[in-house]
């Protein structure tokens, strides 16, 4: 049966910003075909899946409502997959699920308006999943809901090749995008009033090393960046420890608009685990690199990420985790247990560590975690920090981040708080429950749009 053409679309987003700001291309790029975009699957006549396959839960969920799907016997919508998952399981996932109408991958995404129309013209599947990506997408297309913040794609690929990690395999090797167009981007972001930029990429340190024709570094960009007058706030994310350098550390420094936040991540802190990760830096250079970087930047926060349970992990090895975690006194930490990842090289190893072990060690890492969060936070009380306001909640109080990623909320000053959305406030911070502050605004501070 030919089907008719679709009017509206619905996406669902998994994994990371970076699949966020890509749902955002797409989205505009299907506005751009005139569709609409709905909230209600039931809505769409067509329904996509950007996906993660980072983690074997991800992938799980995607695979459970794709089946769901597949029970629709009248007006099935127009089913598609998206990302990660697109890239690491490609034709296999036209057999597992038979009722999918296309699978586009990470390096295609300027492919999914024209996988689309063969979809409905010529009635077949379509699979469009690139090894390799063409600097050739219309990031100025992105639709975004955030009208304060957005992210901004600079670099797509990995060339690190961690033992665990199936992005190299999804996303290509590093592909640095052009200075002029990314400058571009973010003026327009800044004529239209945002505030705040993340900059993104598997790696953003990595920044302009696959550069052939001249020598134009991730600090060189930051420079560029923080002239652009109406950006309040540069962020960035991710980092791999071996490419953060003294010249980046020196921007934050002296760059009003960077923020004092640093994703740092260890992944574990032994040095033989790490080796085995081939995360290519051992604790000791690690330590040396943060040590440099709370000498240049004193203030700075740091964020991590930590696998615990990795192939041949002794229980020695996991408490060398927790002491770096008690030394470096993590801000913000993303901490998972070791899943294998088909693809990597690790799961050609035994898995060797039992799933109750993985989980005793998670929970008493998030135990730690937790209580050095809470004596970070009882140090915030009294003292004032920059709050940029992002929203209002459900109580009608203003919420927004730190300059080191701490959330931030606090009564509205008037009867119209939707007002001080996208403005800098300064507030003296009086409480805090979990890892949310809570504060009262300065009225000497107080700014409205």
């Amino acid at each position: 049966m030919k089907r008719s053409n679709p009017k509206t679309f619905y996406i669902r987003t998994y994994g990371c910003q970076m699949n966020e700001l890509d749902t955002e291309i797409m989205v505009g790029l299907l506005e751009k075909k005139g569709l609409v975009k709905t909230d209600d699957e039931k809505l769409a006549d067509i329904i996509i899946f950007n996906t993660c396959s980072i983690r074997d839960l991800a992938e799980r969920k995607v695979l459970g409502k794709l089946g769901q799907l597949g029970r629709i016997k009248k007006n099935r919508p127009i089913i598609g997959v998206t990302g990660c998952m697109a890239m690491a399981k490609k034709e296999a996932l036209f057999k597992k699920l038979p009722h999918l109408d296309f699978v586009v991958g990470t390096n295609n995404i300027t492919d999914l308006s024209d996988a689309i129309d063969q979809v409905i013209e010529k009635e077949q599947t379509v699979l469009r999943t690139d090894n390799k990506f063409e600097e050739n997408l219309d990031y100025l297309v992105a639709s975004r809901d955030d009208k304060v913040k957005a992210s901004i794609s600079i670099i797509r690929g990995c060339d690190k090749y961690c033992t665990y990690c199936v992005v190299p395999y999804t996303r290509g090797r590093e592909v640095s995008r052009p200075l002029e167009n990314i400058v571009q981007e973010v003026k327009m972001l800044a004529d239209q009033g945002y505030k705040e930029v993340t900059l993104l990429g598997q790696n953003v340190n990595s920044y302009g090393k696959d550069f052939k024709d001249k020598q134009f570094l991730f600090h060189d960009l930051l420079y560029h960046l923080d002239a652009i007058e109406g950006i309040e706030r540069i962020r960035f994310l991710t980092s791999h420890p071996i490419d953060i350098t003294l010249d980046l550390m020196q921007a934050i420094r002296d760059l009003p608009s960077l923020c004092e936040f640093v994703h740092f991540p260890i992944q574990a802190g032994s040095s033989r685990v790490l080796k085995k990760m081939h995360r290519i830096y051992t604790k000791e250079a690690y330590f040396e690199k943060v040590h440099l970087l709370r000498q240049t930047v004193p203030n700075v926060a740091l964020g991590t990420d930590i696998i615990v349970g990795f192939p041949t992990e002794t229980e020695e090895e996991f408490c060398e985790t927790l002491d770096v975690f008690k030394q470096l006194r993590y801000e913000c930490a993303f901490l998972f247990a070791y899943s294998e990842r088909k693809g990597t090289p690790s799961s050609r190893w035994k898995d060797d560590i039992p799933e109750e072990v993985k989980a005793d060690r998670l929970h008493r890492l998030m135990d730690l975690h937790n209580q050095i969060v809470g004596e970070i936070m009882t140090d915030f009380i009294g003292n004032t920090v920059e709050v940029l306001v992002d929203a209002v909640n459900e109580k009608g109080q203003l919420k927004g981040r730190s300059r080191c990623w701490k959330k931030v909320v606090f009564d509205a000053p008037s009867d119209n708080p939707h007002q001080f959305i996208g403005t800098l406030q300064q507030v003296k911070v009086t409480g805090f429950n979990h890892q949310t502050l809570k504060g009262e605004v300065l009225a000497r501070e107080l700014v409205g749009c």
